[in-house]
This record gives structure tokens, sequence and C-alpha cells, in this order.
């Protein structure tokens, strides 16, 4: 197939030509139909120019100042309402704050974070696909507190979940909800239970809840990932989140280790990338910042090639099994989301032209 034939792969009768244009303006709703881009958090100031149209948030930029790792920075925001430029570029957005706190505090006033998630449903589109990340407080076995790690006393109380996030989370997203995903901290061997008896915990926990919202888990220990996990998440209809992050395997080892399946009973897969493996977020935070464009120190190393090749990879896999893959790109991972975006379609493209030829 050449540029200027249809490109089958998009579900459209656009030519791979006009595909590449679009992806150039960052525009990624025609790159592959088993492939669905969006991004970790949304509101940067660094994508004004490329996300944000210029003209309309050049003078909306609000500003606030965070300290990571000793150091201080400062953060350029545009405002909720640009979620709806947004989406003109973007299948799905993950929702970070709800990480953070549930959207009802435990007496079922709302929290600060139902407010913000109704804003930004309010200027959402109707077809927005939004992944929302479960509160740490249910899905961590400890938490950061003062400066060290104490034990969770809300550690998978399944009754809290659903009053305080779960409920009002189908309520208040209903059919634009795409996931729930519940990411668990990394913890070392002698410091967390064998294979097995993790998946006999988390079955306590993620059996009752049924089916009404999809599940997708990400553990962030090796250790973790055997067979006996995989196989429950299949069993259960859970997915597992394929994660490019500091401490786990390559997104391909990953794949091996899961048995090459996709586990999610809804037919959809999550791929996370977030910072590059065996590095410290402080330290990927620094390189990426202000998340502008794409950083050499960062994309133009191995494992960065490594990562687009497998998410890559995973989507021609998704396509095998009838599957979609959500494709949640960071700053981090790259210094600037959307670009790591534009790179990874136009090398699902350059497959899809050698596939095709």
């Amino acid at each position: 197939m050449s540029e200027t034939s249809s490109a089958s792969t998009s579900g459209t009768s656009l030519s791979i030509e006009d595909i590449r244009s679009e992806v150039d303006d960052y525009r990624f709703y025609h790159v592959h139909p088993n492939a669905r881009f969006g991004s970790a958090s949304d509101r940067y100031g660094g994508w004004v120019g490329q996300i944000y149209p210029e003209e309309t948030y050049a003078t909306k930029i609000s500003e606030r100042k965070r300290r990571l790792g000793g150091e201080e920075y400062t953060e350029r925001r545009v405002p909720i309402s640009s979620v709806a430029d947004y989406f003109d570029h973007f299948g799905c957005l993950e929702i970070d704050f709800t990480f953070y706190r549930p959207l009802l505090d435990d007496d079922g006033t709302p929290s600060n974070n139902y407010g913000v998630l109704q804003n930004y449903l309010n200027h959402a589109p109707d077809d927005a696909a939004f992944l929302l990340k479960a509160p740490q407080q249910y899905f961590a076995r400890s938490l950061r507190r003062g400066g060290s790690f104490v034990d969770n006393d809300d550690y998978l109380d399944l009754g809290a979940y659903r009053r305080t996030f779960h409920e009002p989370a189908l309520e208040l997203v209903g059919d634009r909800l795409a996931g729930i995903i519940f990411q668990q901290e990394y913890r070392r061997v002698g410091d967390s239970p064998s294979p097995a008896a993790n998946v006999d915990t988390m079955e306590d926990f993620f059996a009752p809840l049924g089916d009404d919202a999809q599940i997708h888990i990400e553990l962030r220990s090796e250790h973790l990932l055997e067979p006996v996990y995989f196989d429950w998440l299949e069993e259960r209809g859970l997915g597992h989140v394929f994660s490019h992050w500091t401490w786990l395997p390559k997104i391909r080892d990953q794949w091996t280790m899961s048995g090459e399946r996709l586990t999610a009973a809804n037919q959809e897969v999550v791929t996370r990338l977030l910072t590059p493996r065996n590095e410290k977020y402080a330290d990927a935070y620094a390189k990426a910042y202000p998340f502008d464009k794409p950083v050499p120190d960062i994309c133009d190393t191995e494992g960065a090639r490594d990562m687009v090749l497998d998410v890559t990879a995973l989507v021609y896999r998704a396509e095998a099994q009838n599957a979609l893959v959500n494709i949640v790109a960071n700053n981090r991972a790259w210094g600037n989301a959307p670009d790591l975006a534009r790179t990874i379609s136009h090398r699902i493209l350059d497959e899809q032209e050698k596939r095709s030829s």
C-alpha cells in the first residue's frame, strides 16, 4: 500500500498520508481502530500551541509552585474547560487526582474531587472516555505520612471503597467511564506476600464488585507478576496494566509473563507510559520539565525506543485478539506526552505500510 492508498487500519477512507498529517497536528483518532490515545492528566501549559490553541489559552494560564527532590518548580496550567479541546485530539483521558482523595468523604459529603470531576464532565463531549484512578487509600498496603510510610488501615476496605468512590463514580461518569485503574505501590519481596497469597487477598476485594465497571490493575512489584496472577485476572475479567515504569520489566516482557493474553472482560487493555525504566520519579520530572517538547536525554535513549516498539507491537497483538489498547502517555516518559503519542502513531503507521506492501 502506498502512502496515498486507503488506510484500512483507521476504519476510514483516509489515506495514510492524510492520517500522518492529522498526527502531525496531534490528532490521533484515525491511527488504528485498535488504539485509543490519551494522556495521564491534561492541563499542562506546555501543551499550548499543540493541544490547546494559543489564541484561546495564552492569557488563561495559572501557576502553582511545587517542590520535588529538593527543587521548586512552577507548574503552568490551563483551565478545566480546556478538556473540550483535549478531546479534539485524544480519545481518552486518565483522571489522576482521584488517586489522592475519594469522591465522597466518610460522612457522604462530596469531596473537592467530586466537584472537579463534575467540572470536567460538564466541559467534555458526550462521547469522551475517562479512565479513573481508584483512591490509593483502598489499594496501598502502606501510605506516606510525615516523611515515612505507615500501615494503611483502609487497605482493601471494600465497603468504604464502594461508598466513597465506586458508586459515586458510576453515577457521575456514567457511560463515559472507560475503566477504573487500581495502582499498587512497589514492594520488596521480603515485604510482600507470595503471588498466590496476594491473589487470594485481592479476590476477597474484587470478587464482590461485579462487572458494572471495567477494572484494570497495575501491580508495581515484578515478583508478583506470576502465572497465578494472570490466571486470576482472566478468570475475573480484570485487566493487567502494561506499565512502562521505573522498577517494572519492559512491556514486551510483561506480555510474555501474561501468557500473551489480554484479560479484561470488555476486550480493552491499558498501557501507561510513565517514567523511564530504572529512573526515579523526581529525576524524570526534572528532565522533562516544563513538558513542552521532547527531551533528548529521555526520548533518544534505547529504553524510549523499546517503549515505542513495545506499544506498537501491543496494538497489533490487540488487533489479533479483537481488543482495544488505551495508550496513556505521560510527559515524564518523553518530555512531552503529545509528541510521544505522535511518535508512536507514526511507528504504527510505518508498520501498517510494511504489512500492506
